[in-house]
């Protein structure tokens, strides 16, 4: 049952990078699982540095973020059962908007499709009943003053 539903959320997720069998059995008792609120963090953190990434039209970084935070939303939903299947593949739409607005270098598109996804962030969080956990669309880089998120100069 566990192995369908990764599986299922790997699918709808339209997960990029490669999975091995490895990658799909369920953690032995033995091994770290992170808490959800370590993983949601995570999320948060790619989050912003997405759109800092994003507001700076570095396309590549942003680009990445988005795998990273993808990743982070897919494994809160593999590690833990509670989080029906439905609220991470309903963000598919708004995490494909912004890859589309990514891979097209459009900044008013990828604003747009940010802030869809940000609001289906809280739809989950509400849907889970943790309207408390509330995101919103990042207006300072403060966290982030040790990396820069101009794209590097081309020589």
């Amino acid at each position: 049952m566990k192995l369908c539903r990764w599986i299922v959320v790997l699918a709808l997720m339209g997960a990029a990078t490669a999975v091995t069998a490895q990658d799909l059995k369920s953690p032995s008792a033995d091994q770290y699982v992170p808490r959800l609120g370590d993983i949601m963090s995570a999320a948060q953190t790619r989050h912003q540095k997405l759109w800092l990434a994003g507001k700076a039209q570095n396309w590549e970084l942003s680009a990445y973020e988005l795998r990273q935070l993808k990743a982070s939303l897919v494994e809160a939903a593999l590690l833990y059962s509670g989080i029906p299947v439905s609220n991470v593949t309903t963000l598919e739409p708004a995490l494909q908007a912004t890859s589309d607005a990514i891979a097209a270098k459009d900044g008013r598109k990828f604003a747009k499709a940010l802030g869809d996804l940000t609001e289906g962030c809280n739809a989950c969080h509400r849907s889970m009943g943790r309207s408390f956990v509330v995101i919103k669309v990042p207006a300072d880089p403060q966290p982030f003053a040790n990396q820069l998120f101009a794209p590097p100069a081309r020589p």
